[in-house]
């Protein structure tokens, strides 16, 4: 939430599969056991496709949204082809480590605000009839769902680093601005031309401005100068051994 929700699924939501480490020619040879192989698709995958595919078909996503997670995939294999290719047959382990707890909490509090509570706000809106905050809120919620998928492909097909630094990166970057878009529209409902339950307008405008907060955190204060730096160094220095 890694920023599923933030860097690759270091950040996604909680007990991602993807952080067991990745077992080494030395260890197989000691363990005798073969190295971990990853499912493409766990339960938190088809978790996150079901959220696609059930706000796709709803109507509420624009043709840009749709385009922008298929250009994601597209150059996400060219700059594996190009730039960044897999610098062993197995991928590195997370660049935190396996067990953290202040990452731990960080991606269960991404977790709640990025995808629990916006998915509550837009079925309570159904009922409600508030077709405006659905359609507000639904492009963030689409493109964060799509965003965790995207980091259990990078997982799964044994990208390398810099590529999935890439995913979190680049779709927390689109989501700012659906996300000043689902603020704005929050904002411009008046009070007194509100017909639906005052307490939704309030809970509405409180979401969109709790994921903006956390989202540029997440972007400019985490992603780009803390995650970037720490997998590139690991990515660079395991090329440099491999050369050596």
């Amino acid at each position: 939430m890694s920023g599923g929700i933030g860097p690759s699924s270091e950040i996604s939501l909680p007990k991602e599969e993807s952080h067991e480490p990745d077992v080494s020619n030395a260890a197989r040879k000691t363990t005798g056991k073969p190295p971990i192989r990853r499912s493409f698709f766990n339960f938190r995958q088809l978790n996150v496709l079901a959220v696609v595919i059930v706000l796709s078909a709803s109507g509420m996503v624009s043709a840009e949204d749709f385009a922008f997670v298929i250009f994601s995939v597209i150059y996400m294999y060219y700059l594996s082809k190009v730039a960044f290719p897999p610098t062993s047959p197995h991928s590195h382990p997370p660049v935190f480590g396996e067990k953290n707890t202040i990452l731990t909490v960080y991606v269960s509090v991404a977790a709640v605000i990025g995808l629990f509570l916006p998915i509550a706000y837009i079925f309570e809106g159904i009922f409600e009839g508030d077709k405006e905050g659905i359609k507000a809120a639904a492009p963030h919620v689409f493109l964060l769902a799509s965003q965790v998928f995207m980091e259990g492909v990078s997982f799964a097909g044994n990208f390398s680093l810099p590529i999935r630094v890439f995913v979190p990166v680049f779709y927390n970057s689109r989501r700012i601005f659906t996300i000043v878009e689902w603020l704005r529209s929050e904002i411009s409902k008046a009070d007194e031309d509100y017909g639906g339950n005052p307490m939704r307008l309030y809970v509405g405008r409180a979401l969109a401005v709790a994921n903006m907060a956390f989202w540029c955190f997440n972007l400019f204060g985490f992603l780009l100068p803390v995650f970037l730096p720490k997998a590139f160094k690991i990515y660079y220095r395991s090329n440099s051994k491999i050369k050596d």
